[in-house]
Protein backbone atom coordinates (compact mmCIF):
# COMPACT_ATOMS: atom_id res chain seq x y z
CA UNK A 1 0.00 0.00 0.00
CA UNK A 2 2.81 2.68 0.91
CA UNK A 3 4.49 1.70 -2.55
CA UNK A 4 1.88 2.81 -4.58
CA UNK A 5 1.19 6.21 -2.49
CA UNK A 6 4.54 6.70 -3.13
CA UNK A 7 4.51 5.99 -6.83
CA UNK A 8 1.55 8.83 -7.02
CA UNK A 9 3.53 11.48 -5.33
CA UNK A 10 6.28 11.16 -7.47
CA UNK A 11 3.96 10.91 -10.16
CA UNK A 12 2.43 14.26 -9.14
CA UNK A 13 5.54 16.24 -8.59
CA UNK A 14 6.27 15.38 -11.92
CA UNK A 15 2.91 16.69 -13.57
CA UNK A 16 3.64 20.01 -10.99
CA UNK A 17 7.34 20.15 -12.40
CA UNK A 18 6.21 20.20 -16.26
CA UNK A 19 3.11 22.39 -16.00
CA UNK A 20 5.81 25.11 -13.72
CA UNK A 21 7.74 24.87 -16.73
CA UNK A 22 5.18 25.09 -19.24
CA UNK A 23 4.00 28.57 -17.80
CA UNK A 24 7.57 29.64 -17.25
CA UNK A 25 8.13 29.48 -21.03
CA UNK A 26 4.40 31.28 -21.73
CA UNK A 27 5.57 34.24 -19.34
CA UNK A 28 8.91 35.10 -21.38
CA UNK A 29 7.28 35.03 -24.40
CA UNK A 30 4.98 37.56 -22.92
CA UNK A 31 7.88 39.63 -21.46
CA UNK A 32 9.36 39.23 -24.69
CA UNK A 33 6.33 41.18 -27.10
CA UNK A 34 5.74 43.39 -24.03
CA UNK A 35 9.58 44.32 -24.33
CA UNK A 36 9.24 44.76 -28.21
CA UNK A 37 6.20 47.03 -27.91
CA UNK A 38 8.06 49.03 -25.72
CA UNK A 39 11.07 49.20 -28.41
CA UNK A 40 8.99 50.01 -31.43
CA UNK A 41 6.96 52.27 -29.37
CA UNK A 42 9.93 54.77 -28.92
CA UNK A 43 11.33 53.75 -32.12
CA UNK A 44 7.97 55.50 -33.36
CA UNK A 45 8.29 58.68 -31.23
CA UNK A 46 11.43 59.12 -32.65
CA UNK A 47 10.84 58.82 -36.71
CA UNK A 48 7.60 60.78 -36.06
CA UNK A 49 9.94 63.62 -34.42
CA UNK A 50 12.23 63.32 -37.22
CA UNK A 51 9.33 63.73 -39.63
CA UNK A 52 7.54 66.75 -38.01
CA UNK A 53 10.34 68.87 -39.30
CA UNK A 54 9.11 71.21 -42.04
CA UNK A 55 8.57 70.60 -45.23
CA UNK A 56 7.53 66.97 -43.89
CA UNK A 57 4.02 64.78 -45.21
CA UNK A 58 1.61 65.77 -42.37
CA UNK A 59 -0.99 63.18 -43.54
CA UNK A 60 2.01 60.70 -43.25
CA UNK A 61 2.73 62.09 -39.81
CA UNK A 62 -1.00 62.08 -39.24
CA UNK A 63 -1.64 58.50 -40.00
CA UNK A 64 1.45 57.16 -38.36
CA UNK A 65 0.05 58.75 -34.93
CA UNK A 66 -3.55 57.24 -35.52
CA UNK A 67 -1.55 53.89 -35.73
CA UNK A 68 0.54 55.02 -32.62
CA UNK A 69 -2.66 55.61 -30.57
CA UNK A 70 -3.95 52.22 -31.81
CA UNK A 71 -0.76 50.30 -31.06
CA UNK A 72 -0.75 51.87 -27.46
CA UNK A 73 -4.11 50.53 -26.82
CA UNK A 74 -3.44 47.14 -27.91
CA UNK A 75 -0.13 46.71 -26.07
CA UNK A 76 -1.95 48.60 -22.59
CA UNK A 77 -4.80 45.98 -23.10
CA UNK A 78 -2.50 42.93 -23.35
CA UNK A 79 -2.93 42.39 -27.13
CA UNK A 80 0.90 43.23 -27.94
CA UNK A 81 0.76 41.23 -31.54
CA UNK A 82 -1.89 43.48 -32.57
CA UNK A 83 -0.65 46.41 -31.53
CA UNK A 84 3.13 45.19 -32.74
CA UNK A 85 1.89 45.26 -36.09
CA UNK A 86 0.34 48.62 -35.72
CA UNK A 87 3.52 50.10 -34.74
CA UNK A 88 5.51 48.33 -37.67
CA UNK A 89 2.48 49.63 -39.92
CA UNK A 90 2.79 53.41 -38.55
CA UNK A 91 6.99 52.88 -39.27
CA UNK A 92 6.51 51.55 -42.57
CA UNK A 93 4.58 54.61 -43.46
CA UNK A 94 7.38 56.55 -42.32
CA UNK A 95 10.17 55.19 -44.15
CA UNK A 96 11.38 53.12 -41.73
CA UNK A 97 12.40 49.69 -40.58
CA UNK A 98 10.64 48.52 -37.34
CA UNK A 99 13.60 47.10 -34.50
CA UNK A 100 14.45 43.18 -34.58
CA UNK A 101 14.49 41.96 -31.00
CA UNK A 102 16.38 39.22 -32.10
CA UNK A 103 19.48 40.97 -32.98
Amino acid sequence: MQRRSTRWMVALAGVSLAMVAVAQSGAEAAATRSEYCSRLGLQLDSAIQTQAEPGANANEIAEATALQDKANRFCAERKQAQGIRAYANALKLLGVTPVDLNQ
